[in-house]
């Protein structure tokens, strides 16, 4: 028995984790409330950002519906802007690569290693581009998703 109906939260949390750290491009992951995100100074970006909005129990499965935001600080250039398309900062590349981040995380939830051991995506996510969202001019990518594990917990 796999205890994944009493153990559901913190398997799907630190798998998730666990993949998000097996990225090139993302240093640390953090968990909770959103107004924690990127107090603490020893934050090594770029980060990030896991939320359970809510757990809906269903008949044989969890549904975990979890936000999670990938995110790298802003770098402002003291030289002049001389392209007006990609400015004077790495905003563009961060979007690129925190983008990277999640699709990748998607498609393992979608039909890769992931898949197959029983965290399953349902539907298609929704990804949307944020910047200057916190006090530390952070840009990145938020996704909205629901995954589902199996429930093994039944009455008899």
């Amino acid at each position: 028995m796999s205890n994944q109906g009493v153990r559901g939260y913190y398997q799907l949390t630190s798998t998730i984790e666990e993949q998000l750290l097996s990225d090139v491009n993302n240093n640390t992951v953090s968990i909770g409330d959103i107004s924690k995100l990127n107090l603490n100074k020893q934050d090594i970006f770029p980060l990030a950002h896991m939320i359970v909005n809510n757990v809906t129990v269903e008949e044989n499965v969890l549904r975990f519906s979890i936000s999670i935001l990938a995110c790298d600080v802003v770098d402002q250039s003291k030289d002049l802007t001389t392209d007006r398309f990609t400015g004077n900062d790495n905003e563009q590349d961060i979007l690129n690569t925190q983008l990277a981040v999640l699709n990748k995380l998607i498609q393992r939830l979608r039909m890769g290693s992931l898949h197959t051991d029983m965290y399953q995506l349902d539907g298609n996510p929704n990804l949307a581009p944020f910047n200057d969202r916190f006090e530390n001019q952070l840009a990145g990518w938020s996704a909205d998703m629901d995954i589902l594990i199996y429930n093994d917990i039944y009455i008899c």
